[in-house]
């Protein structure tokens, strides 16, 4: 099953990471990666939401409805999406690693028979916008968490 990782330590607690991550409403302010496509529909477990995703900046999003599979607040966010032939699965971990830090995880894994049609078009793009995110989210969670406290 192909599969893409990004990974960073982030110098905050780990609420402060999930504050932000979950805030998909507040995407817009730091992330041109992930993009939320519908903020009266809040991330709860069980639930759907509608999403886009932007593998390049100067890209039109790719639209998508994510149904959340997994909610453990302060821990993990999972996400599956599916289309006839393809699934691709988002899940988000973060680990405590010390006083004020966390690590964030961040996996894709794409599956069905449609996925070896897509991965090559788009295998080097979503490697760098899923590692876009993770600097963004760094830079943006480091820095609002200084000025608030």
């Amino acid at each position: 099953m192909p599969s893409f990782h990004s990974e960073i330590t982030i110098d905050v607690p780990r609420f402060a990471v999930w504050d932000a991550l979950v805030r998909k409403e507040e995407w817009h302010r730091w992330n041109t990666f992930l993009y939320d496509g519908d903020p009266a529909l809040p991330i709860r477990q069980g639930k759907t939401v509608s999403l886009a995703l932007r593998r390049r900046e100067e890209e039109q999003g790719t639209e998508f409805q994510a149904r959340i599979l997994v909610l453990q607040p302060n821990h993990c966010l999972r996400w599956v999406a599916r289309a006839p032939g393809f699934r691709n699965e988002h899940l988000f971990d973060l680990e405590e690693v010390g006083a004020n830090r966390t690590r964030y995880i961040h996996q894709e894994c794409l599956s069905g028979l449609l996925a070896r049609l897509v991965l090559p078009l788009v295998r080097q793009d979503e490697k760098q916008g899923m590692r876009r995110m993770t600097q963004q989210l760094k830079r943006y969670v480091e820095h609002h968490y200084r000025q608030s406290w």
